[in-house]
């Protein structure tokens, strides 16, 4: 199975993380679709995901991750010095999903809406799932 990053599609913060994911994967080993999707849903209810979570989620290697798990899972296959950030998965993941949950509740704020979208290159819009 591809490694899939399940995003929030209505989030203009997940958008901007996903264009910072295609931008730092070069190899583009990531593929992409949003929880509010029928390949989200359906990838939620196959991995017992409950389908009130709207935070990141990772599946690769038939596992799925949440929260600072799953950025973390993401920089470990970036291009560059995003790897190292890998390495704080040595942090036990409730201390570390107490920063995730932080920024999440203040996403909304963080980044303003945009007034017009990306148009992904056809080689970027195939690893859209959705």
């Amino acid at each position: 199975m591809l490694p899939i990053i399940l995003f929030d599609g209505d989030c203009h913060f997940c958008n901007s993380n996903v264009q910072f994911i295609i931008k730092h994967d070069r190899v583009g080993y990531f593929h992409f679709a949003s929880l509010q999707s029928e390949i989200g849903q359906s990838l939620l209810e196959t991995y017992s995901i409950p389908s009130h979570v709207d935070s990141l989620v990772v599946i690769n290697n038939k596992k799925a991750y949440v929260k600072s798990t799953a950025a973390l899972q993401i920089c470990r296959h970036l291009d560059g010095a995003w790897k190292c950030f890998f390495l704080f998965t040595i942090i036990p993941a409730p201390i570390r999903n107490l920063f995730y949950d932080i920024v999440a509740k203040n996403r909304y704020r963080l980044v303003r809406k945009k007034e017009s979208c990306i148009i992904p290159s056809p080689e970027v819009r195939k690893r859209f799932l959705s």
